[in-house]
């Protein structure tokens, strides 16, 4: 997400300072800073002479152990990209926060922004996203800074190094867990830096604005499995293959996050075996799209299918590329 909103930014001729910690940028247009957003100084820094800031960074991480990095990074250390912005005038923050911050295991249909924060959840990841949401709303707050936050909802596309590849690393042995009575809402990666680059533009002509948040989404709910069977489709890999009741599915989340918890405080590897995961493909969560359309003069002018079709010709020409040393010495 974040190299898709930096290449967006250098193509309009802007000016661009990426910062990571570990992943090192030779993006063309774009400088480059290995910063841990954990270092407040080095954040602080990084952020000179800069116009807007436009906050990614994030662990995902659904099961509940690795708690202490989790916080480290969700919440302080949007809070020292604050401090940042405090301190160096910085004129507007895009805070890429989830739409998650709303759910608490519950079905959500057509939810928007009146709904009131999670107050219950199995996730240590949305309880450090809620928090460092509400930290950047508060900050808006001063005046200074305007700032928004976004709640983008399970971007896929080109260049995706988490939902895609998770689905075509299970080649053949992935089952659909519970039924398709549940919808979920998508977003495709160029509708999600279309809606950065228009709250960024808004804030800069109406102060109004800052202080709100968003959801963002391409607006066509659809099951989770029937995605992914496009998906699968789209890349030429084996269909799914059977399927877990979600009964059973829970019982075993359950079993594999306490085991986790027990012999781990590190990040693992995603793999949809939290309880958290599964309610979540167990329950409708779709979200209305209409405030941002309608304050950020934003719509997704990438439709779902289309986005599906990109993404499946990215991974398909990525794997022929992955492949083709081991084809010639064959």
């Amino acid at each position: 997400m974040g190299s898709a909103v930096a290449a967006a930014y250098a193509l309009r001729g802007r000016h661009v300072r990426v910062i990571d910690n570990h992943i090192d940028s030779t993006m063309e247009g774009t400088d480059f800073e290995r910063v841990d957003i954990n270092d407040r100084d080095a954040v602080a820094h990084a952020c000179r002479d800069v116009e807007a800031v436009v906050h990614c960074a994030s662990l995902v991480q659904t099961r509940n152990n690795a708690r202490e990095a989790v916080w480290a990074t969700n919440f302080d250390g949007t809070k020292n990209v604050i401090a940042a912005c405090r301190a160096h005038d910085v004129a507007r923050l895009v805070y890429v926060s989830s739409a998650s911050v709303v759910y608490d295991g519950q079905d959500i249909e057509d939810g928007d922004e009146n709904l009131p924060y999670a107050t219950s959840t199995d996730s240590v990841y949305v309880a450090s996203k809620i928090a460092a949401e509400k930290a950047v709303l508060a900050f808006a707050n001063e005046g200074a800074t305007r700032a928004c936050a976004l709640r983008p909802h399970l971007v896929f596309g080109p260049g995706d190094n988490r939902l895609i590849p998770n689905f075509l690393a299970r080649r053949g042995r992935m089952r659909e867990i519970g039924n398709r009575t549940f919808l979920s809402d998508f977003l495709y990666i160029d509708n999600f830096v279309d809606a950065v680059q228009a709250v960024d533009s808004r804030m800069a002509e109406d102060a109004s604005i800052s202080g709100e948040a968003f959801f963002i989404t391409n607006g066509e709910p659809i099951a989770f499995f029937e995605f992914v069977e496009r998906v699968l489709a789209a890349t030429d890999h084996p269909k799914i293959v059977g399927r877990v009741p979600a009964a059973v599915a829970r019982l075993v989340a359950s079993s594999v996050e306490l085991y986790y918890q027990l012999i781990s405080r590190e990040i693992i590897a995603e793999d949809g075996m939290s309880r958290f995961a599964i309610r979540y493909l167990t329950t409708h969560h779709y979200f209305s799209n209409q405030k941002a359309q309608r304050l950020l003069h934003w719509r997704p002018r990438i439709p779902l299918e289309v986005g599906i079709e990109r993404t499946g010709d990215h991974f398909q020409k990525s794997l022929g590329a992955a492949q083709k040393p081991f084809a010639e010495l064959n």
